[in-house]
């Protein structure tokens, strides 16, 4: 590995040891989707954490939950349960699945933090949506800072810019990879990622400075190799499903990924103040099945299709993932009549069975070739 991608590793492993550290000076609110205005977060004076839910077994969970619901939510419950978010000041929940909108209900019944706060999200981009969501943000600013809070318009000015810088290193590594000038791995991009997640973002800003800076001198250009395929789902957290790809013969060019793209593009708003900015942004975030129907979706998936050059597409939804599920088959007709295969294989906590490899298999033979 790299060794500007060692950070990103160290957090991504040992993250829950170092919140808990930090927590003697610091407070964490919690959040599930990448909806959440983490800058009111953040300009407020906490550290947001996205909830992970990870590998591991189910004990205490189905207890409280029906196991037709995606692995990703019971995980997170169960390790509240077990104590391992108990640093958590909070948890925030932007209004997105009906799962993670029950789930907070949940933790707020048996799990004991200071605060737990759902925000309601515009499906529009009207004037009177806007306006709307405006209102329900000050709330969300009164309630954070009746909780120890001290956001003002400065501070969320700041940690606009920070996210901003964040997200724009990000969109450096994505377009990098499109134009197949990216000497890293799909899973060292998925490992960045998700690293941001659970690393403060002052820190995690350095080790992207210093990563981007890196790539920027290396040119070498001996990155993966094979078939060129867009991933889409849900979140994905399983790092050796992306090596397994990559291993059967795919190159990954591009991802519709609620734990890639989707979780920071676009990288800014337009607006007269931050919280204008923050609005704009929020209602043109790249469109999740949860909130947008996939006739909507279909003209963007293909815009980063034919960007990065993919010649399939592949669909990695969680299983029981209901809006990503039911975003498939219209999705599927759409690739057909533009001549693109496509493959679903839905995900449970194992990564890649042996019946999903056949299939790829089969997949890259029929269509690799070409």
């Amino acid at each position: 590995m790299k060794a500007p991608l060692l950070p990103f590793q160290d957090w991504l492993e040992h993250y829950q040891e170092k919140h808990r550290a930090l927590s003697a000076q610091s407070q964490f609110i919690g959040y599930f989707c990448t909806y959440t205005p983490v800058e009111m977060i953040h300009a407020a004076g906490f550290i947001p954490v996205r909830i992970l839910g990870e590998s591991g077994s189910l004990e205490k969970a189905p207890s409280l939950v029906p196991s037709f619901i995606c692995h990703y939510m019971r995980r997170t419950l169960e390790k509240a349960l077990e104590e391992k978010y108990a640093y958590l000041s909070g948890l925030v929940q932007a209004y997105t699945c009906d799962v993670a909108c029950g789930l907070i209900n949940i933790w707020a019944e048996n799990i004991r933090l200071d605060f737990y706060h759902t925000l309601p999200l515009p499906y529009n981009r009207t004037p009177e949506a806007r306006t709307y969501f405006r209102s329900i943000l000050q709330e969300f600013i009164e309630k954070l800072n009746a909780h120890g809070g001290r956001l003002s318009w400065e501070t969320l000015d700041q940690s606009l810019q920070l996210y901003r810088r964040i997200r724009k290193l990000l969109w450096i590594l994505y377009q990098k990879r499109a134009a197949g000038r990216l000497n890293l791995s799909a899973k060292d991009v998925l490992t960045v990622v998700l690293a941001g997640f659970v690393t403060p973002p002052e820190t995690y800003c350095e080790h992207l400075e210093i990563l981007v800076q890196d790539l920027s001198n290396d040119e070498r250009m001996d990155g993966p190799k094979g078939f060129p395929v867009l991933v889409s789902g849900s979140l994905l957290e399983n790092l050796s499903i992306m090596d397994a790809l990559e291993t059967l013969g795919f190159r990954i060019v591009a991802d519709d990924l609620c734990s890639g793209l989707r979780s920071f593009y676009p990288v800014d708003g337009q607006g007269d103040d931050p919280l204008d900015r923050l609005i704009d942004r929020t209602v043109h975030h790249f469109p999740c099945p949860s909130r947008h129907r996939a006739r909507d979706r279909f003209p963007l998936l293909m815009d980063l299709v034919r960007g990065a050059g993919a010649q399939g597409v592949i669909f990695l939804p969680q299983k029981f993932c209901t809006p990503h599920l039911a975003d498939y088959p219209l999705l599927a007709e759409a690739l057909n009549k533009e001549g693109l295969p496509h493959i679903l294989l839905e995900m449970e906590d194992s990564g890649l069975t042996e019946a999903h490899r056949t299939r790829l298999e089969a997949f890259l033979e029929i269509h690799g070739c070409k």
